[in-house]
């Protein structure tokens, strides 16, 4: 057992059966002061985590797409209210009763789309009816396909109108696509993984020897994925199909697919804190809330959400003790990151278990005891 707060978090999720392994790295002030890896990268392999470990990244992906789109922002390749049929002409999603919608990329951005997620299990199944894939299942699946079934259904309200986590970051990444002639992989590499030296993330070309095994919650604790696992959320269900990016003819999920490790992440997350991948106008409209008075769904109180991730307006509902204007989010494979401005603190946790690494008490343990390394 190690003597610090976060040494203990850790300590405990393994010892608890909690999670089968996890890797967390800190920085303040710009400066690295934590890396740890625990339990297992393959826990019936007998193979220990590693800090080097490759996980799936899921939803963590996200920010990178986000920061990247809005890289070709301040480049003016295109403007945040731009419709974005003028991309993807074919992408026309109308409202329930038929009328026509115009989906901006601010709309993108801010998932105010319309659009939302399968693993929702809201819309009247309409999502399943269409066999929509949410970029973490469905091996061998297009990009061309998947948008062509997910503008066959109604959006769920007006664009602009309302808030709904959705598919909004893969049509996003469609319309980046179209705006450089590059694939999204490519387009990733050359904007962000080239600027910081990344050597294993990325949505090819991992090293599977360092790749996680893909656990989730199971009465007696985590258990191992197989070739395909649902996990049910809410009114629906998040279906995983692990080796996804291994498959030929998978599409690259803006959304969803990045491999990568809990050192590069953070390196992009500091990057983005510190203005190197973006300036600090873009990093405030990014953060700034655009949910006015409405709470943001399934988050604690005092949350609100800017142009790609969570932002916090008001810390005493929470109890948290990150400052008010920190930003983060989590990703379904088990991961959770933040990034407190104020404090100059950044924190990525990536674990291989499904959900109990992504919300509850580890990631909430996590983010309190960060704070001691201040």
């Amino acid at each position: 057992m190690s003597g610090s707060p976060l040494d203990a978090v850790l300590d405990r999720a393994i010892a608890d059966g909690i999670l089968a392994g996890a890797v967390v790295a800190v920085a303040v002030k710009g400066r690295p002061v934590y890396r740890r890896a625990v339990g297992h990268q393959d826990r019936e392999a007998g193979i220990p985590m590693a800090e080097d470990t490759i996980f799936r990244l899921a939803s963590v992906t996200k920010p990178v797409t986000t920061v990247a789109a809005f890289g070709l922002l301040e480049e003016g390749a295109f403007d945040l209210d731009a419709p974005i049929t003028d991309w993807l002409p074919e992408f026309r999603p109308t409202l329930r009763d038929g009328t026509a919608a115009v989906i901006t990329i601010r709309h993108l951005l801010g998932h105010t789309s319309g659009l939302y997620y399968r693993f929702l299990g809201i819309g009247g199944g309409r999502y399943d009816r269409a066999n929509i894939s949410d970029g973490l299942d469905q091996p061998g699946l297009s990009l061309d396909e998947n948008l062509r079934r997910l503008a066959s259904v109604p959006l769920l309200f007006a664009p602009g109108t309302s808030w709904c986590y959705s598919m909004a970051t893969d049509v996003l990444a469609a319309v980046m696509s179209k705006v450089t002639g590059l694939d999204l992989p490519d387009l990733i590499k050359a904007r962000i993984g080239d600027r910081l030296g990344w050597r294993d993330t990325g949505f090819t070309g991992a090293d599977r020897t360092r790749l996680a095994v893909p656990y989730a919650d199971g009465s007696d604790g985590p258990i191992r994925m197989g070739d395909y696992h649902e996990v049910a959320v809410g009114k629906g269900f998040l279906r995983f199909v692990p080796d996804r990016n291994f498959m030929p003819g998978s599409y690259a999920s803006g959304g969803s697919s990045l491999l990568g490790t809990a050192d590069e992440i953070l390196a992009f997350l500091e990057g983005v804190r510190c203005h190197r991948l973006l300036s600090k106008d873009s990093l405030a409209l990014m953060t700034g809330d655009i949910l006015g008075d409405s709470p943001l769904p399934d988050a604690p109180p005092g949350w609100g959400f800017g142009l790609g991730v969570a932002t916090l307006k008001d810390r005493v509902p929470s109890d948290t003790p990150q400052a008010n204007g920190s930003f983060g989010w989590g990703g379904a494979y088990g991961h959770t990151w933040f990034v407190d401005p104020v404090h100059e603190l950044t924190v990525v946790s990536l674990t291989n278990t499904t959900l109990a690494g992504m919300s509850g008490w580890f990631s909430e343990a996590v983010r309190d005891s960060a704070y001691d390394l201040l």
